[in-house]
């Protein structure tokens, strides 16, 4: 009993609110400036510590800029020292323009890109049967299938079965332009397909059979369609000039698609109303610019590079390996970033620019992806947006799961990034394959990193294997290719 009255007559102090301990510190604050010592000193964290909420760190930007420039600089007067002034114009014009190709008479890179228009046209034709019912859907699928299918087999059989010869740049630039209208031809065969379905639901659903024309609804169903039609001239005064199906299908909205700067088709693009003569001007410096620019630096600094890896290579010596691998890594990634710049904004808008084409969103914020997948769906749109709406879509729609549509998605580029490269070299590896296959296992982990241990570690992950995996795959295909043809 003793204890406990004891306890009751203990008085506890209530803590202080926190505006009075703001006021007491102001006090402390006031109290200690008009101390004699003149003091200077009070709470605060350095500023790298991530407790400071310091960011402006734009003076440390500026160095790493200006390091980069001095180590870019050095690189460069290395290489004019050790291998002189490689730039040849005149081997560009070669190169470009297939002078190489063959006897001088033959062009069959050429040959090859007018003939581009037949399997075009041809899709067209097909598609313009089974709208006036001359054939079946599954003899027109069929066939379209069968017309695609040759589309991408064609440079294949020409060039490797076939006495022609071709030039590296005439071949790539055949196989990257069959493999787009391939791409082209899917979408335009399979959007057409959306279309046509749609166009006989609402067919099927405006045949159905009507009320019986009794006497007491006589007055409702009058009154009911004359609302419609109403309606209906509204609908038509708002979508004046949309195109629909079946009246799209002719040469000249076949050849706009073929042309405009997307992948995916429709029936009504968004257009712009002029061309912007300034903008045209500044875009096609910029390719000028560009294109010289990437050749020179391919044929100054790149193809030094890549020829002395191949003694390391030969003999799997790994510390020279890494070294050149380093080495290339430089070079390699500054073209692909100019190449990136040239395609994806320079040449498109232009494009876009010409043709009218409104959408310009051909690419995002790739570099601040926080994972490999973040990368692969940013940094190509009009390939992100073909493969999402032409396959990831229809197969999550047949009622698989995202993982194996993912999966699907990247067999798919990693087929034809194994054929932009296996083709025109005529050897058939597959180390482009395998990179992008080992995309989807590299972003779980980047994922999983980035969740673990934020966020600009896993754009680290990103950024490392750009720049050291494109340089290896190099390395390996050089090697194989000289392996092959220079025993």
């Amino acid at each position: 009993m003793g204890a406990k009255l004891e306890d009751n007559s203990l008085r506890y102090r209530r803590a202080q609110s926190v505006t009075k301990a703001e006021e007491i510190t102001e006090k402390e604050k006031k109290a200690r400036r008009l101390q004699l010592d003149r003091p200077c000193h009070k709470p605060r964290d350095s500023l790298f510590s991530w407790s400071s909420e310091f960011t402006d760190f734009t003076g440390l930007v500026n160095w790493g800029f200006l390091m980069l420039t001095i180590g870019g600089l050095r690189l460069c007067l290395e290489n004019f020292l050790k291998y002189g002034i490689r730039v040849n114009p005149i081997e560009w014009i070669i190169l470009l323009t297939g002078y190489n190709e063959g006897n001088s008479d033959q062009y069959p890179s050429i040959v090859l890109l007018i003939y581009s228009v037949v399997p075009a046209v041809t899709s067209l034709l097909i598609e313009k049967a089974m709208a006036v019912d001359i054939l079946s859907e599954k003899i027109g699928v069929v066939l379209q299938i069968l017309n695609i299918l040759s589309t991408i087999s064609l440079p294949v059989l020409v060039h490797n079965f076939s006495s022609q010869e071709f030039s590296f740049v005439g071949i790539t630039t055949v196989c990257t332009i069959y493999l787009i209208l391939f791409l082209k031809l899917w979408s335009y065969v399979q959007t057409n397909h959306w279309c046509r379905n749609g166009s006989k639901g609402k067919h099927v659903k405006n045949t159905m059979r009507r009320q019986s024309l009794s006497a007491p609804n006589w007055n409702q169903l009058v009154n009911a369609d004359s609302d419609q039609t109403a309606e209906s001239e509204k609908d038509d005064d708002l979508v004046t000039g949309i195109v629909s199906y079946p009246d799209n299908i002719n040469l000249r909205d076949l050849f706009y698609f073929l042309l405009a700067p997307t992948l995916c088709y429709e029936l009504n693009f968004p257009r712009t109303t002029r061309i912007r003569k300034r903008f045209l001007i500044k875009r096609i410096v910029e390719v000028i610019f560009g294109i010289n620019l990437i050749m020179a630096l391919f044929q100054q600094w790149m193809i030094p590079s890549v020829t002395n890896a191949m003694d390391p290579f030969s003999k799997m010596d790994y510390i020279r390996i890494a070294e050149r691998l380093l080495k290339l890594a430089v070079p390699n990634h500054f073209i692909w970033l100019c190449f990136f710049y040239l395609s994806f904004h320079s040449f498109l808008n232009l494009v876009g620019e010409v043709m009218h084409f409104a959408d310009r969103n051909f690419y995002n914020d790739w570099w601040n992806a926080r994972n490999i997948a973040v990368f692969w769906s940013t940094w190509n749109m009009p390939v992100h947006m073909w493969a999402a709406r032409h396959v990831y879509v229809p197969i999550t729609e047949m009622g698989y799961t995202k993982g194996v549509a993912s999966i699907v998605v990247f067999f798919i580029s990693a087929f034809f990034h194994e054929y932009l490269v296996s083709v025109p070299l005529q050897m058939f590896r597959i180390w482009a394959f395998l990179g992008m296959m080992a995309q989807p296992p590299l972003s779980v982990i980047s994922r999983f990193i980035g969740k673990r241990f934020g966020a600009r570690w896993g754009n680290i992950i990103v950024w490392s294997s750009l720049i050291l995996g494109q340089p290896l795959a190099i390395m390996m295909y050089y090697h194989d290719y000289a392996l092959a043809h220079y025993k």
